[in-house]
């Protein structure tokens, strides 16, 4: 009996935030809002606004992007209220911990693994595709063998390099430092931010009405589906939530970064699938870079190489923020001890959690350098919108078994908007394929048996 008991037993909201903060806080309102920038506007953007359209929705992709973005607005109010008054590292996976008990915490931070490690070999993939045709446009060819993963391509394919050794650079720099983190995400979100802006205004005048024509080819069926593969796009703006424990005043700041940094990339989505969409027919737009195949096609060829250095600027900082969201929530699993403690070691000098940094950047460029890209963003989308399911239950039991808490934040017209998160959230996770769902189920049996020979035997909230 001892061991249903301590499944369900939850840790306080008191515990979570009276432990001692040995990470440095330095974050501002600014810095929270760049973060979620940079970890937004990436791979979604860049890479599967085009194949989405392609596939499943057609011009419709702005519709998928608005559902796709009701569905992360209700959850980030949700997500607001409990980073105020639990700013700690841990994200979804603490305030599951203190709402809905440790084995639900566990697959939580199971469960984050995919959003965070998976989604950060995916978008290094696009990375290095991106400089792989920038390099190929400058004359500079590099072999296949060194540039595809060897499961992508058995005959010609062996090691992703580019992939790789982004991965490895961009885990250095987040060793060294949050605050050089941080000024190097506001460069690269600049360079990205402008080239969209250039692009949305130059593609703006070549629109042609007859590429909307047949809106929805594939019914609504085809836009639900549609807004649950490019969901991929907006995992970025929980990865703030990660960073409260950096952040210099986490119950004002870390709500203005997670809702304007989403704002601000709704707005874009939605423009740049217009304009897309316009500018060429979606059957053209299954590729890699759809974007600059756009700006060729209307003969802007001088804005081709501009929009790649964008894409490589903009997928730059969605790993970096992701890679640093993962070792986080290590971080606060391993302190709570259902990870080993060399996950919660702190540099030092640097005040980082170094080594859960650099075992989560090995694994994450192993995966990036010999796995292909398919599949792995539909994974990815599956295991976000279950942890939004999570966090915004968490929103309603929290109300009802805390309600005497100060809330810095406070989700309006609750239940309601949680409620509708969960039903929204659950609708995204159903237009997915089957076999994702399967995915899905083989990695939490996995978990499970992480947590049941490892982490309920060291758990410091009730250990055996």
């Amino acid at each position: 009996m001892q061991i249903p008991k301590q499944l369900f037993q939850r840790k306080s909201v008191d515990a979570l935030t009276a432990i001692e903060n040995s990470l440095k806080q330095t974050l501002t309102a600014k810095d929270l809002t760049l973060l979620g920038i940079g970890a937004i506007i990436g791979a979604g953007i860049f890479v599967l606004t085009g194949i989405a359209a392609a596939k499943y929705a057609g011009p419709a992709i702005t519709v998928s992007f608005v559902l796709a973005g009701i569905a992360c607005a209700l959850a980030a109010l949700c997500y607001s209220e409990l980073a105020a008054m639990i700013p700690v590292s841990g994200s979804a996976y603490s305030y599951a911990y203190a709402t809905l008990g440790e084995l639900m915490a566990w697959i939580i931070g199971w469960d984050l693994v995919l959003e965070y490690a998976l989604a950060s070999s995916t978008v290094a993939i696009g990375w290095a595709g991106y400089l792989t045709s920038f390099m190929d446009s400058l004359g500079v060819h590099l072999p296949r063998y060194l540039t595809t993963a060897y499961l992508a391509d058995p005959v010609a394919g062996f090691i992703n390099l580019p992939a790789v050794a982004i991965i490895l650079l961009l885990t250095g720099l987040l060793v060294v430092g949050i605050r050089q983190s941080a000024m190097f995400n506001f460069a690269m979100v600049l360079i990205k931010l402008a080239v969209i802006v250039v692009f949305i205004f130059a593609g703006a005048g070549h629109i042609q009405a007859e590429n909307w024509s047949n809106f929805t080819p594939f019914g609504f069926g085809g836009v639900l589906t549609g807004a649950g593969v490019i969901f991929f796009a907006y995992i970025g703006f929980d990865a703030v939530s990660t960073a409260a424990q950096e952040a210099v005043n986490p119950q004002k700041d870390v709500p203005f970064g997670i809702i304007v940094s989403l704002a601000v990339c709704t707005v874009l989505y939605i423009l740049v699938a217009g304009v897309l969409t316009g500018i060429i027919s979606y059957t053209e737009l299954n590729v890699a870079a759809p974007i600059a195949l756009a700006v060729d096609h209307i003969g802007m060829s001088w804005l081709s190489p501009i929009v790649k250095i964008g894409a490589i600027a903009g997928l730059t900082s969605v790993m970096l923020v992701l890679l640093m969201g993962q070792s986080r929530i290590f971080f606060s699993m391993a302190k709570d001890g259902l990870l080993p403690p060399l996950f919660a070691q702190v540099h030092p000098e640097f005040r980082t959690p170094h080594l859960s940094t650099m075992m989560v950047g090995v694994a994450v460029a192993l995966l990036a350098g010999f796995m292909p890209i398919e599949k792995l963003g539909e994974l990815v989308s599956i295991g976000t919108l279950f942890a939004f399911v999570l966090v915004c239950g968490g929103v309603l039991v929290l109300r009802g078994s805390h309600p005497e808490m100060e809330r810095h934040f406070k989700c309006p017209a609750s239940p309601y908007v949680p409620v509708t998160g969960i039903l929204v959230c659950l609708a995204l996770m159903a237009g997915l394929p089957f076999d994702t769902w399967v995915r899905l189920l083989v990695w939490l049996l996995i978990g499970f048996g992480i947590y049941f020979g490892y982490g309920i035997k060291h758990s410091r909230l009730n250990p055996l």
